[in-house]
């Protein structure tokens, strides 16, 4: 890769990366198929594929990439049956390498004329932990297909994953430094650069910089999804461990520290909800997996959930029905899902629509 460009961002921002609680399009999913890590569990997980894709439905489009032909006609005929009502349903074949749709989907922002485009940041496992080449190439086919309608679609080179940021809908944004200035991504960027990039492509005007915060298990580096979320522009709801004989307390509680002492545009601290997590879950090798209730999905008018059977679960759909009182909370079990190291949030990507 080039040096990327090192100029400032526009002075006025042309575009705007909106809010996940912003009115959305569709909801995109990448299908799991033999050819991925979920083959020990393929039937398992493709349960809890069909619980999400068809209470999304319920709200809003779907938008599910299939791996072949076949996937596509198989899915598209369970989910038909299941009840998902078919102009809520878009199936699109791109191959594979893994599922994990936040970080390999593009991002969409509102441009200047109040029009969506998408963009498409490079995704490379994580900085090389796994194989993505095909991955990495899915947003461009989607969209090559028609699955993204009329929408117009850019790239930038920077290895960008969509959990690895977290925003305001206003201009800013909160991201843990090492999960993108690091030099398994992002080898020829400073931070100088990765901020004007994100400036000139997602409209952002403030950055936080976190460097605390870490879930056991989390092959991400610390993607911001999975430990602290705007549910307003106000507020931050943040992943918390009582117990300070568990490994992840420590990074828990140096991230609260740090959102404590972050400030709005307006110079007043954000109100801050903490996120209690569930007890510690681990695989049948013993290794711990990076469970949490930060990872939920907002969609229109619902709170997909990640819950894990734990007695947290409720106190975590208490917590999310204070504070987006206008949406219903879907619990849904993924247990399945953390095995592999991600959640419901991991997963999906949700397509923003135009203003009006």
């Amino acid at each position: 890769m080039g040096s990327p460009r090192r100029g400032p961002s526009h002075g006025v921002s042309t575009r705007r990366l909106p809010a996940e609680w912003e009115p959305q399009s569709a909801v995109m999913l990448t299908w799991p198929h033999a050819g991925t890590d979920w083959i020990d569990q393929l039937a398992a997980v493709e349960a809890v594929y069909m619980d999400i894709a068809t209470r999304i439905a319920v709200y809003e489009p779907v938008l599910i990439v299939c791996n072949d032909a076949a996937s596509c006609s198989d899915v598209g005929e369970r989910l038909l049956a299941a009840g998902v009502r078919a102009d809520r349903l878009r199936l699109v074949q791109a191959p594979s390498d893994d599922t994990w749709t936040r970080d390999h989907g593009p991002l969409t922002i509102i441009d200047a004329d109040h029009r969506i485009r998408l963009i498409d940041f490079r995704f490379n496992g994580w900085g090389g932990k796994f194989t993505a080449e095909q991955d990495d190439r899915i947003t461009a086919q989607v969209h090559a297909a028609g699955g993204f309608g009329d929408v117009p679609l850019e790239s930038s080179r920077l290895v960008l994953e969509g959990g690895a940021i977290e925003t305001d809908g206003l201009g800013t944004a909160l991201i843990v430094r090492r999960t993108l200035i690091d030099p398994a991504r992002n080898p020829a960027w400073d931070q100088q650069a990765v901020t004007a990039e994100l400036g000139d492509r997602l409209g952002l005007t403030r950055i936080h910089w976190l460097e605390h915060g870490w879930l056991s298990g989390d092959d991400t580096d610390g993607h911001i999804d999975t430990l602290a979320r705007f549910c307003d522009p106000e507020t931050i709801v943040h992943a918390v461990c009582p117990d300070p004989a568990d490994p992840d307390q420590a990074a828990l509680e140096q991230l609260a520290v740090e959102l404590r002492a972050l400030r709005r545009p307006d110079g007043r601290p954000y109100r801050l909800v903490p996120l209690r997590q569930p007890a510690p879950i681990h695989d049948e090798t013993g290794q711990r997996l990076p469970a949490g209730y930060a990872n939920f999905l907002i969609i229109n008018g619902a709170i997909l959930l990640p819950v894990y059977q734990d007695p947290a679960d409720a106190l975590a759909i208490a917590t999310l029905g204070r504070l987006f009182s206008d949406r219903r909370i879907e619990p849904v079990d993924c247990r399945a899902l953390i095995r592999q190291g991600g959640s419901l949030h991991c997963i999906s990507m949700q397509l923003a629509a135009a203003p009006g």
